[in-house]
């Protein structure tokens, strides 16, 4: 709606003594070699990831990672493998928040 704004005075004066200088600028090209990606893998010891589901009300992926100051990915793979070994049993929740507790 409406089209294009008539540009200010000061703007068409910059633009066109830049044009006017005739020397294109070129970007100066970086040749340092790409970065390579580094898998950082972080493992919670079992006893000490306990103690801490201990103490939790609520046990839920977000908590645990917040806690434990891990990533929440991290925090998923470990409630999984207690999942797995029947340590842990989900009770509730939805889709990326499910809400497990302790098998006593």
């Amino acid at each position: 709606m409406g089209g294009l704004k008539k540009k200010t005075m000061s703007s068409s004066d910059k633009n066109s003594s830049q044009a006017s200088d005739g020397k294109p600028q070129k970007k100066e090209e970086k040749s340092s070699k790409p970065l390579q990606k580094t898998k950082v893998s972080v493992l919670i010891d079992e006893n000490s990831g306990l103690k801490t589901l201990q103490g939790m009300k609520s046990i839920t992926i977000q908590n645990i990672a917040k806690i434990m100051g891990i990533k929440i990915s991290v925090a998923n793979s470990f409630i999984k493998s207690l999942e797995s070994k029947g340590t842990v049993k989900l009770v509730g929740g939805y889709s990326g928040h499910r809400i497990y507790t302790l098998n006593k």
